[in-house]
């Protein structure tokens, strides 16, 4: 006989959660919508445990009344009773495992929707910071987890009590002193199974190292961007053998796993055997040697029966200090997710106003991701209705923050952002963010079509609307020289389409947003001359009769601007016209001399050597 040997890591040991009255009652409030169902489901588990233990009580009537009576008419109608009997009780464990997956797979559904409806309100900085790994498995793995404690766990333990109480009182019915020394002997048949099962789990332990480093070698070689990689340094004779070595270390270490404990097997089908005979020696001497009237040879084998039905409950329930610390954890990490408090919030009478002229302010305005380094001091500027404003600085300087504050991915610290002289924080969010239009340096592409990822901005977009946008966008042409047009698929982060296409499918769908504010964050910093120019063109009607902010690294995107602010250490350091701020020779000159003039004259050679190519 084999349990499951279940143990604590000592992670989870160290990390184990503290089980408080208020934690129980926060994991029963998702059992109580279907408290109706619960009290059903325990119900049909006791009753279902009591049919699975008649046959055993049954067969004592069979060998004593059937058998040594003599009665074959009696000997049918028992074994006709066990069978209808054991139909019975499996048809009711059929309905109760209905029952449980019903109730399981609702509060998952429960947990997942109101988890992932909580996510959705998290602040950029939540995701900034978090892995996103680790917030895939609360939303996935975590969260099926509880479906294997409401379906495994708490059923496994309602079930395994009520087999453990009737076997019992069933037993302790026919014979007091048999199933006194039964009993005894049960937890002896638990314990070498934990020793050897603990050898296991620390085997189990191992193996899946080893299978996590065969899955990462799989991951890394066999990506699109990981082949690329091998087939360019030409290291595919050694990646195949780190495959091949990892792999034959998983093989060894499975038989391993599967071999361990051989011979404590075989010892404990030895030793399991020695209850029963126990029993048949003391009933022998009942019996034999001092006439016990009361006992037969059917009680005997009743007892023996369900001593062999105890063996299983009982190691189950020697492991359930295991399942509950695993349950606890498993909740507790889900709750601290739930328990982490959204930063970005409306007020509590957020302000929707008629009309939106787009003045936008930023008055001493302070930021920090981290208190110890500030991002952004005193910063204050001003964006007419209508007006565009260019952003230029050394990495780092706290360009794109501004984008985010204006968009209140972040709060400031200190100091005001207005719109039309409204504070961003008294503006309602849904209503702010649909007047506002971003186009980020990494264009974000869902795996999906043209047509979905453009309207994806304005659901209600018609045909025409979208052409006239990709038209704007300098990116209808292209569209329409694809097979399926606007139905083409582009791929995961549109990986069919280059940095240009994706850039300019990117302006369409802001245009389709149709804002009245429109920040373009560094819209040109990786593409080469001709997409830039191509995608200069798009931003025009991007930005006409809007209000706008143009963070840039490139020349190109930023001497169209009203005003030119530099920014350096997360301050305004110098504004002003192109031409001013070189007059000037400070920060924007230097910047010019390194970034931009070198840029601006390959650009205008590549204009020259176009105007000398032959026509057609």
């Amino acid at each position: 006989m084999r349990g499951r040997g279940k143990f604590l890591t000592e992670d989870e040991k160290a990390n184990r959660p503290e089980i408080t009255k208020e934690l129980l009652k926060r994991i029963f409030s998702y059992l109580s919508p279907y408290k109706g169902q619960m009290a059903l489901v325990v119900v049909l588990i006791i009753l279902s445990s009591a049919l699975s233990l008649f046959p055993s009580l049954l067969t004592g009537r069979i060998i004593d009344d059937g058998f040594i009576g003599g009665d074959f008419d009696l000997l049918i109608r028992l074994v006709g009773l066990s069978f209808a009997v054991l139909i019975a009780s499996n048809l009711i464990d059929v309905l109760n495992s209905y029952l449980n997956t019903w109730i399981a797979q609702h509060i998952t559904f429960d947990m997942k929707t109101a988890l992932y409806g909580h996510l959705q309100h998290m602040s950029q900085r939540f995701f900034a910071t978090s892995r996103q790994g680790e917030i895939i498995t609360r939303m996935t793995s975590d969260i099926e987890g509880v479906q294997q404690v409401i379906a495994g766990t708490l059923v496994s333990l309602i079930r395994n009590v009520a087999l453990v109480a009737l076997a019992l009182a069933a037993m302790f019915n026919k014979n007091w002193i048999l199933a006194l020394i039964g009993s005894v002997m049960v937890p002896f048949f638990a314990i070498p199974t934990k020793m050897v099962g603990k050898r296991r789990w620390k085997m189990t332990g191992i193996v899946q190292g080893k299978k996590d480093e065969v899955n990462q070698i799989l991951n890394e070689t066999l990506s699109v961007s990981g082949q690329q990689l091998v087939k360019i340094f030409t290291n595919e004779p050694k990646e195949y053998e780190n495959y091949r070595q990892a792999n034959k270390d998983l093989t060894e270490l499975n038989i391993r796993e599967s071999l361990a404990g051989r011979w404590f097997r075989m010892g404990m089908s030895i030793f399991t055997n020695i209850g029963p005979m126990l029993i048949y020696l003391a009933a022998g001497y009942l019996m034999l040697k001092r006439g016990d009237s009361g006992l037969t040879v059917g009680d005997v084998t009743v007892i023996v029966t369900l001593l062999g039905r105890l063996y299983r409950p009982v190691n189950s329930l020697l492991d359930i200090q295991v399942d509950v610390i695993k349950s606890m954890a498993l909740f507790t990490r889900i709750f601290d997710y739930f328990d982490m408090p959204v930063e970005i919030k409306n007020a509590e009478h957020a302000i929707v106003p008629e009309r939106v002229t787009g003045n936008l302010r930023f008055d001493r305005v302070r930021f920090y991701y981290d208190e110890q380094k500030e991002v952004l001091r005193d910063v204050s500027f001003q964006v007419p209705a209508g007006r565009t404003v260019a952003i230029v600085g050394p990495s780092g300087s706290g360009k794109s923050t501004i984008a985010n504050l204006v968009m209140r991915l972040y709060d400031v610290i200190d100091g005001s952002i207005t719109i039309d002289g409204l504070d961003v924080r008294d503006l309602d969010l849904a209503f702010l963010r649909s007047s506002i239009g971003m186009v980020t340096q990494e264009t974000y592409l869902f795996n999906g079509t043209i047509r979905e990822n453009l309207l994806y901005a304005n659901a209600e977009s018609t045909e025409a609307d979208l052409i006239a946008a990709c038209r704007d966008a300098n990116i209808h042409d292209f569209i329409a020289t694809l097979p399926d047009g606007y139905d083409t698929e582009i791929g995961n982060r549109g990986v069919k389409l280059s940095g240009g296409e994706k850039q300019r499918l990117s302006i369409a769908r802001a245009i389709l947003k149709n804002p009245h504010i429109m920040i373009l964050d560094e819209a040109t910093s990786s593409l080469d001359s001709i997409s830039e120019n191509l995608i200069q063109e798009a931003i025009e009607p991007l930005l006409a009769g809007r209000t706008s902010i143009v963070i840039a690294h490139r020349l190109s995107t930023v001497l169209f601007a009203d005003e030119i602010l530099v920014l350096k250490d997360g301050t305004i350091v110098e504004r002003g016209s192109h031409r001013e701020l070189l007059t000037e020779g400070g920060v924007y000159a230097e910047l010019y001399e390194t970034q931009f003039k070198k840029a601006l004259e390959e650009h205008r050679e590549m204009e020259r050597e176009a105007g000398r190519q032959p026509a057609g």
